[in-house]
């Protein structure tokens, strides 16, 4: 079973040096796009915290929310929430459907 190490970030200048970062050594990226204002998100990120909050290793998950990021949201032309981004090497796929959120992230 995959592990995650959450980090949310606050700045957009963060995320561009991750993504630049992924493009030079093709590790794996996974990015939450969530809402502080929705229930489904706010529920996704509780349940997150609780599993992996302490977790010290594992794939890093960037959680990014519309607020403190609302122009990151373009890059993966994001209109619907939670929206989780994955990239593989060179290889982007992105989940929007709820229960399949979930089970990717073995919540």
């Amino acid at each position: 079973m995959k592990s995650f190490k959450l980090e949310f970030l606050q700045r957009e200048n963060d995320l561009n040096k991750i993504l630049k970062d992924q493009k030079r050594n093709k590790f794996i990226v996974y990015l939450l796009f969530t809402s502080l204002w929705d229930d489904a998100c706010t529920n996704l990120v509780s349940a997150l915290k609780e599993k992996y909050q302490n977790s010290e290793e594992g794939v890093r998950l960037y959680v990014i929310n519309s607020f403190t990021m609302p122009h990151s949201f373009v890059i993966f032309k994001t209109t619907k929430l939670p929206h989780l981004v994955m990239i593989r090497k060179d290889k982007v796929s992105t989940l929007d459907y709820l229960p399949m959120i979930y089970a990717k992230l073995h919540v």
